[in-house]
């Protein structure tokens, strides 16, 4: 489960991390099966906000067997508490969230433990050398999905690249068409939102083509690792 290991020292091509809509109903189950049926996922982000902790556990009952069936990994995001009760396979921590070190204790080694670090590299080496099995940069291009309170650039990824191997992941308004330009910077895996869910051909079609752009970017050379 766990997809942000590398092969060696480096991840070898770049890989979707989708994050759920900010709103989900009783049909969002089948959308999600037949957009992990629709190419390589690497996890699958649990992100529900304003919203009472047994709705969160009641969609992670739901959704997570469809993830993990599909082979990816299950994240909460910011509630180490909430993953642990569902025996999810990791979380994402913010700035203002749980501590790295307090999640990492509550869910055992095992576990998949990321966090965000905006566009700061002293937060991304900090966690790094903390343990964090990644750190995501953010956001790179405005979003509807959340109140962005950083931007970063391109040149961050590639920054990473060069001083570290821990993992690193691209968020903030990713879509087909700009994926490319981070996936050539440097980004492990591009955190995927209302690109993938408002996508005008479809969830299914958008995990197709950010697979495409992975694939022929790796075989280039412009997207390997």
């Amino acid at each position: 489960m766990d997809g942000f290991a590398r092969e060696g020292s480096r991840v070898i091509r770049c890989r979707l991390y989708l994050i759920t809509p900010p709103r989900i109903d009783g049909r969002f189950g089948e959308t999600l099966r037949r957009a992990l049926g629709a190419g390589d996922v690497a996890c699958v982000q649990l992100r529900l906000k304003d919203v009472a902790d047994g709705e969160i556990l009641k969609a992670g009952e739901a959704l997570m067997p469809i993830v993990q069936q599909a082979g990816a990994a299950f994240i909460v995001n910011d509630r180490p508490d909430l993953a642990r009760t569902l025996g999810a396979d990791g979380v994402h921590v913010g700035q203002e969230d749980a501590p790295y070190a307090e999640a990492r204790a509550l869910l055992g080694p095992k576990a998949i433990v990321g966090v965000t670090c905006h566009n700061s590299r002293h937060l991304a080496m900090e966690a790094a050398e903390a343990g964090a099995d990644y750190v995501a940069f953010g956001a790179f291009f405005p979003t509807a999905t959340k109140d962005a309170k950083t931007r970063a650039e391109p040149e961050l990824l590639t920054w990473w690249q060069e001083m570290m191997t821990v993992p690193c992941v691209a968020i903030g308004g990713i879509t087909t068409e700009n994926a490319p330009a981070l996936v050539e910077a440097g980004a492990d895996f591009l955190a995927v939102a209302s690109g993938v869910w408002d996508h005008a051909a479809g969830p299914a079609d958008a995990v197709r083509r950010l697979n495409d752009i992975f694939d022929t970017l790796a075989k280039t050379g412009r997207g390997a690792r």
